[in-house]
Formats: C-alpha cells, sequence, structure tokens
C-alpha cells in the first residue's frame, strides 16, 4: 500500500519560500538554522519541526529549486509543443532559447544555487544532496527529448544529439558562472549550436 503523504501547513509553505529566497541570496554551503531563522521570522525550533532536522529543510529546499527549474525548462521548451508547422520545435531552437535565459544576469542567484547543489549533491551521495545530479540531468534530457521530432527523438542519434547539447549547456553555464564573461561563453555556444544544426 502507498504510503500516504499530508500536505504541508501554510506556515511550512511560507517558511520555505523565505528561506528559499534565503538560499538564493546565500547559498545553501554553510547554511545555519540559527541565521536564516532569523531572517526569515522564524526559529530554529519551528524550523526542525516543521522539516524535522536540517538535511529535511535541504531535502525541502533542492526539492524547491527543482521545481523552478523543471518550470522554466519546461516553458523555454514549450514542453515539447509542436510548432505552427505541428512539429515539435526542434532541439536546436529549445537549447538557444534556454541558454539566452541561462545567459540572463538576473537568473544568476538560482543558477549559482543549481551549481552548488549539483556539485554536493556528487561529493555527499548519499546525504540530503543524494540523487540531485542525476535527477537533474534526467529532467534537462526529459525536456530537450521532447523538442526533438519523434524519429529523431527515439534514435540512438536523437540520444547523443540531446547529451551534447546538455554537455555544452553545462558546460557553458559552469564557465559563465566562474567568469561572468558572457560575451565569450555565448559566441561559443552560438558555435556549437551551428555543428549541431549542421
Amino acid at each position: 500500500m502507498p504510503e500516504e503523504t499530508t500536505a504541508p501547513s501554510a506556515r511550512q509553505v511560507e517558511l520555505l519560500e523565505a528561506a528559499y529566497r534565503y538560499a538564493l541570496a546565500h547559498g545553501l554551503a554553510d547554511l545555519s538554522l540559527r541565521p536564516l531563522a532569523t531572517a526569515i521570522g522564524s526559529s530554529p525550533r519551528v524550523l526542525m519541526f516543521l522539516f524535522g532536522n536540517k538535511d529535511g529543510l535541504v531535502r525541502a529546499l533542492l526539492a524547491r529549486a527543482r521545481t523552478d527549474e523543471l518550470a522554466i525548462l519546461d516553458r523555454l521548451g514549450h514542453g515539447g509543443q509542436p510548432d505552427r508547422s505541428g512539429q515539435p520545435i526542434g532541439l536546436v531552437p529549445a537549447v538557444e532559447r534556454v541558454w539566452a535565459w541561462l545567459a540572463a544576469e538576473e537568473h544568476r542567484p538560482l543558477l549559482r544555487l543549481w551549481a552548488e547543489a549539483y556539485a554536493r549533491s556528487l561529493v555527499e551521495p548519499d546525504g540530503a544532496w543524494a540523487g540531485f545530479a542525476r535527477a537533474t540531468v534526467d529532467d534537462w534530457l526529459a525536456v530537450l527529448a521532447a523538442c526533438q521530432p519523434r524519429p529523431e527523438r527515439d534514435s540512438e542519434t536523437g540520444a547523443v544529439r540531446r547529451t551534447l547539447a546538455l554537455a555544452v549547456l553545462r558546460g557553458a553555464l559552469l564557465d559563465l558562472l566562474a567568469s561572468d564573461d558572457e560575451p565569450r561563453v555565448g559566441a561559443a555556444v552560438r558555435h556549437q549550436l551551428a555543428l549541431l544544426r549542421g
């Protein structure tokens, strides 16, 4: 029998949203409950009651970030919805849209949080971060697959093409976050997309 899950209370949702805004501004690496609780108008005791422990809060924050990531990816790729010709928009246009969003400076807080969670998931595979990196790879690949025409999507070549597209996006994003050199990184993405288009 499946385990029942209870809906979060209004207070839990309110505090999670406040904690998420805090994490976007300050990151998760050195998250301490006392400063977080003070900043969001709560107490460590209330956070522990609502989220179980610090790991539970981190897991809730990562799930919240993943929800944003999925909504953004789905919107940028139009959820694989067809263009006016009735065909999916295609891999290259989808990657162009995703890159334009990733490159926008106002999205850096979310992307830094994503990069931090991705890296922590790789080095702490059994902790609160467990599975985040793998889940986000699967999420992005699914969105890119939905943008490919069915014959390409279902082929081995289609899987290779979307994996390459994802590798380009991920590498470019990490480079951009490290260097803040959008003209150079953007030119490299456009160059790779021209090759992918061919």
